[in-house]
């Protein structure tokens, strides 16, 4: 589960924020993300409802991350030369929305003029975790990999370095051009790609596949810091790429706790009615949710990324499901999960339905708990209506389906010698997944 897609802000995700943010800026909206991240990009969007939509909302799926230069190419072959593009994280949160706008307006003259534009941020303070961009006014002068903390004090001594954001704008046919001249294995690798290996699922929704020979590079390393078309704006809106549980204690408030011998701790849990109690602790952060906790000294949460290697080492299911899952047709969750057994809640969208598919090693028991469900079993169809019930036997084809206006809320139960998610036979499906 991405931080970009947590709603932890005002009700909002960092995700959300970022495309409202946006939404007045930009005439058209380009996602570009992991294949398995689309259905939950595609339902953030429609809780804004805004006026992106299928006409200007473009979605570019990729197989597996090969950072952001390759990233940035495939938006810049799906658009024209002359359209000036605004790359930025979707896990920045930005205030003094004023200052922004006048940092953007003023970086859209320099893209037309033909230069590759980078946000600097103004330092707050002398931060260790950020990569730093020395200018002279607009010049680049020259770009400094993270400091340690000596450096960095020296740095805002001087006053002419800024945090490089991650966040650029240029014309598109500008960078390829640039990408091109500078890191040519990775342009000709894109363009064999793009021109062979993206496959249009719906009229919005590009799947980027055979990506393994596209090298794994930055547009800092691939471009940036080779060109000599770079201008930096120095911004001095407010910004914080929430980088860290350390970064995320500065922006949103804790969850309240019964504390004896404590001070200074942080909690987050994503359960409003668990009560958190803590004894002799003092400059803590204790991260709670359904499928994890986390407890670490503040200051030391960055070494996260080393659980996250550990947990690589046992094939975790942590790194590849949440605890609650979107697909195309709604979202379900697993509740408890078993030895034999897993029960989840599924939600299933007005209008939508499951694939058509079977089971080798897995019986299924639906009850409707709101909503009216339509069951295919075989060739037969029935209504399955709330505090009602049926049972799908291991091997049958069926189908589940919402032909109502309202969400289909039900329960699952599973039981059998293998209840994973890839023991489902798809037979034919709405939204073409094999």
């Amino acid at each position: 589960m991405p931080k970009q897609f947590l709603v932890l802000f005002d009700g909002k995700s960092l995700f959300q924020e970022t495309v409202e943010r946006n939404k007045e800026i930009s005439n058209d909206l380009m996602v570009i993300t992991n294949e398995n991240q689309y259905f939950l990009a595609l339902d953030q969007l429609e809780e804004l409802n805004i006026k992106f939509n299928s006409q200007n909302t473009k979605f570019l799926l990729e197989k597996i991350g090969k950072n952001t230069a390759p990233a940035i190419a495939f938006a810049a072959l799906e658009s024209n030369e002359e359209d000036i593009l605004f790359i930025t994280p979707s896990d920045h949160l930005i205030k003094n929305q004023e200052k922004y706008k006048k940092a953007i307006n003023r970086a859209k003259e320099l893209a037309k003029k033909g230069y590759l534009v980078i946000f600097g941020i103004t330092p707050a303070e002398p931060h260790t975790g950020y990569g730093y961009i020395e200018a002279k006014g607009e010049d680049v002068i020259k770009f400094h990999e993270k400091p340690d903390i000596k450096t960095a004090k020296e740095y805002l001594k001087r006053g002419n370095y800024y945090w490089n954001s991650g966040m650029f704008m240029f014309k598109a046919g500008v960078y390829l051009e640039e990408l091109k001249k500078y890191s040519p294995e990775v342009y000709e690798s894109c363009l064999e790609v793009y021109k062979n290996y993206i496959k249009p699922i719906t009229d919005n929704q590009l799947r980027i596949t055979n990506m393994k020979e596209i090298p794994d590079i930055s547009i800092d390393y691939a471009v940036m810091e080779k060109s000599d078309k770079i201008k930096v704006i120095p911004s001095n809106f407010e910004w914080n790429d929430v980088g860290s549980f350390d970064s995320l204690v500065e922006e949103t408030n804790s969850k309240e706790a019964i504390e004896i011998d404590s001070k200074d701790n942080f909690y987050y849990c994503d359960n409003e009615n668990k009560v958190i109690a803590a004894i002799g602790l003092e400059e803590y952060i204790v991260i709670d949710t359904k499928d994890a906790l986390l407890i670490t000294k503040k200051g030391q949460t960055q070494k996260v990324k080393e659980i996250v290697n550990q947990l690589k080492t046992t094939n975790s299911p942590l790194l590849t499901t949440h605890s609650i899952v979107h697909r195309p047709w709604g979202t379900f969750e697993n509740l408890i999960d078993e030895n034999g057994y897993k029960i989840k809640r599924i939600i299933v969208k007005p209008g939508k339905r499951l694939s058509l598919q079977k089971h080798f090693h897995r019986n299924e028991h639906w009850i409707v708990v709101s909503g009216t469900a339509e069951v295919q079993v075989g060739d037969k169809k029935y209504l399955v209506r709330p505090n009602e019930s049926t049972y799908i036997k291991m091997g049958e084809i069926h189908r589940l389906s919402n032909p109502g206006k309202i969400p289909v809320v039900l329960i699952e139960a599973q039981v059998g010698e293998y209840t994973g998610e890839d023991d489902i036979v798809r037979i034919e499906d709405d939204f073409k997944r094999s």
